[in-house]
C-alpha cells in the first residue's frame, strides 16, 4: 500500500511526536507541531478514522508482570483451508503477541509471552493439537536489545516532499 497522498508534512510531525510519546498533551502537541488544539484534534480524528493512528495504548513491562519468557513459534500449517482456524485461534490466545504469515519452511511465525517453561510446554502443546499444524519449531529469546512499536518514517517524509514537488511543478505548468 502506498502512502496516502493526502499526509503532509505536519501530519507526519505528529505521528513522530505521538509515537515517542503518547501521553503528550493536546496543547503541548499543538505547540510543538505549530497550530492550534482545535485544529491538531480535527488532525488526530481524521488520522484514527483513516486507520493511520489504531490506537493508544500503555507499553507493560513483561517480566514485572510474571511473564519471564518470550519464544518464536515457527509453525507450519499443512494447507491454506486451515489457515482461518489458525489464524482464529492465534487471534484469540492471550499469550500469542504476533502472528505473521512467512516464506521459508514454515506458514506463519508466533510471538509468544508466557510464565515459565512449563506454560510454554503447555501453550507448544496446545498449537501442536491445532487442525492442520503439523510441525513447530521454538527458538526463547535470551535477552532483548530492541523492542519497539514505533515505525520508520523517513520513507513517508520522502514521499510528502516528492508529492509537494510534483504538486508545484503541475501548479507552475499551469
Amino acid at each position: 500500500m502506498r502512502l496516502s497522498t493526502d499526509l503532509d508534512s505536519i501530519d507526519l510531525e505528529l505521528l513522530r511526536v505521538l509515537q515517542s510519546n503518547g501521553r503528550i498533551s493536546q496543547g503541548s502537541l499543538a505547540e510543538q507541531v505549530g497550530l492550534s488544539s482545535p485544529a491538531v484534534a480535527e488532525r488526530l480524528r481524521k488520522l484514527e478514522e483513516r486507520g493511520i493512528i489504531r490506537g493508544f495504548h500503555a507499553q507493560l513491562e513483561a517480566r514485572y508482570l510474571a511473564l519471564d519468557i518470550t519464544a518464536f513459534i515457527e509453525v507450519r500449517v499443512d494447507s491454506s483451508t486451515h489457515y482461518p482456524k489458525f489464524l482464529a485461534k492465534a487471534v484469540a490466545h492471550e499469550e500469542i503477541m504476533e502472528c505473521h504469515a512467512i516464506t521459508g519452511d514454515g506458514s506463519h511465525l508466533i510471538k509468544i509471552r508466557t510464565k515459565n517453561t512449563g506454560t510454554l510446554e503447555a501453550l507448544l502443546a496446545e498449537i501442536q493439537r491445532w487442525p492442520g499444524v503439523v510441525k513447530t519449531r521454538t527458538s526463547l529469546v535470551l535477552s532483548t536489545q530492541k523492542e519497539t512499536l514505533a515505525l520508520p518514517l523517513a520513507h513517508a517524509d520522502e514521499v510528502v516532499s516528492e508529492g509537494r514537488r510534483e504538486r508545484g511543478t503541475k501548479a507552475a505548468q499551469t
